[in-house]
């Protein structure tokens, strides 16, 4: 089997007239054939930097997938780096921890977020103004040579090789340095594929960064590996503007996570969305209103999928032909689940929680440089994700959280999204709420729920009281307006919990 970027000719070959990227940052309009030509040029720079890994930082954009194409052309492995916050600091911890040098980013991105220049870093700007016109001609005419010949001209390995290093979220500890080879990513799409139809007519609006699993796999290599047009935007909080996006560019597929969902119901209009064939919600709960806000406002049933980082990243998802609101959907072709008991370790029958645990080619090679970690989570073949859920008898899964989102009061054990999911139905539907769990001398623990505008509390507790037991019932209510998130646009459970212990004491 091909490796991705062998895959990227196969289709530039294919399809070379057809539009590869509408970029809607800078307004570019690449196709497969200059694309092809424009990763060949960065190939050639790339190759003389030291071999190995290969920092890029760049926004979701027509120059960042260029980027992480002409790495692997160039025989380097991308380290994907997080610049949504605390930029500096993840570039310097991704150096340390990868042992590299180089890292491809840019001054407008740099400009915009406030970061300071750290050593090492190339700018994609004076990359691209420093091309000379020899460079043009050879890449062109490497592009006009066949497929066959191509193919040995970029560099060429096993599907065990690494094609990128991305880091975990960092949410509740350190991030971690995730090893996805190109078997993972490319035996995930081919599964997802059989489940959720796609084809080369489809086009991709790509909102997420490619520094998250969610938007590379999905909003990148996917309709890369399909021949789609990939339809651009680098801020996916600019709700106004990608509306208008969807509403001009007519993308078939839109995906995204909860957050970013929310900020383009609102922001959208009757029939903007009108083109939109499929629609998924991934990387965190999916609200049920938010699931009939779309239905109401656009006429989209809103399909939720499941998956990891660590799984490159999908594990399973809803389809138009199968789907079981509150679920996660069924699990993708090729892939095992196993629900195991997380006090016995027996496996679980269908209907009983206990932790989710996945076998297949989705998953990881492993944590970089960490024997220890990769050992605790990796055991005989099988990916244990930290994360609580259920099978139903109809094969659907169904999530409850981190196993860390549980906790034991009075001896009996709690889940946080249990007590979220119940709590955001009374909700008015401009707030948002992330449940924390603080120490307590006496029952070991004690529920807290953050909410971004004040509330009236007691009419709250007593509707949820008539769905949870008196233990699960949070004691305090506290006013966060901006509740911590990550670039995903998922809640910082940390950093969350740190402000309300500070807010509490």
């Amino acid at each position: 089997m091909p490796q991705l970027h062998q895959i990227f000719i196969e289709q530039a070959k294919r399809y070379p007239g057809k539009l590869a990227f509408i970029d809607r940052t800078t307004n570019r309009r690449i196709t497969y054939e200059k694309a092809l030509i424009g990763a060949l040029i960065l190939s050639g720079r790339f190759k003389s930097l030291r071999d190995g890994y290969l920092g890029i930082m760049l926004p979701t954009s027509a120059g960042c997938a260029l980027s992480i194409i002409a790495a692997l052309f160039s025989g380097k492995i991308p380290v994907m780096i997080n610049y949504s916050t605390g930029a500096k600091d993840n570039v310097e911890y991704a150096k340390r921890k990868c042992d590299f040098e180089t890292v491809i980013t840019s001054r407008r991105l740099l400009e915009k977020i406030n970061c300071p220049q750290v050593k090492g870093m190339v700018y994609i700007e004076d990359i691209m103004d420093d091309i000379k016109k020899t460079e043009k001609i050879k890449a062109l005419l490497l592009s006009r040579l066949p497929l066959a010949l191509i193919k040995k001209v970029v560099h060429s390995g096993g599907m065990d090789e690494e094609c990128v290093i991305l880091f975990t979220s960092g949410s509740e500890r350190d991030p971690k340095a995730v090893q996805l080879t190109h078997r993972n990513i490319l035996s995930n799409i081919e599964g997802f594929s059989q489940l959720i139809h796609l084809s080369h007519e489809d086009r991709m609006l790509a909102s997420l960064p490619y520094f998250h699993v969610f938007g590379l796999t999905v909003n990148l290599w996917a309709p890369l590996y399909h021949g789609m047009t990939i339809i651009s935007y680098a801020n996916p909080l600019d709700y106004k503007k990608i509306c208008e996006i969807i509403k001009e560019e007519k993308p078939t597929m839109l995906v995204g996570t909860p957050s970013f969902l929310w900020g383009y119901l609102r922001r959208s209009e009757p029939g903007d969305f009108r083109s939109i064939r499929l629609a998924v919600c991934g990387a965190d709960k999916c609200p049920d209103s938010l699931r009939e806000g779309f239905l109401e406002k656009h006429g989209i049933t809103l399909l939720e999928g499941y998956g990891t980082t660590e799984t490159s990243p999908v594990i399973s998802v809803n389809t138009p032909d199968a789907n079981k609101p509150g679920s996660v959907g069924r699990v993708i072709p090729g892939v095992q689940i196993r629900i195991e008991d997380y006090e016995t370790g027996e496996e679980c029958p269908p209907g009983k929680v206990g932790r989710i645990l996945v076998k297949g080619d989705l998953v990881m090679k492993g944590y970089l440089d960490d024997l220890e970690e990769t050992s605790l989570r990796l055991r005989k073949g099988w990916y244990d994700t930290g994360d609580m859920g259920y099978l139903d008898e109809e094969g659907f899964l169904w999530h409850a959280g981190r196993l860390k989102r549980f906790v034991k009061i009075g001896g009996e054990m709690v889940s946080l999204v249990r007590v979220e999911n119940v709590i955001e139905r009374y909700l008015p539907p401009d707030v948002e709420c992330c449940v924390v769990e603080l120490p307590d001398p006496i029952k070991g623990a004690r529920i807290v729920v953050a909410v971004t505008k004040p509330i009236n509390e007691k009419e709250i507790l007593k509707k949820i009281a008539n769905e949870l037991p008196n233990i699960a019932l949070p004691r305090h209510f506290i006013v966060i307006e901006d509740l911590p998130k990550m670039g995903s646009g998922k809640i910082d459970f940390r950093k969350t919990t740190e402000l309300v212990q500070e807010r509490l004491h």
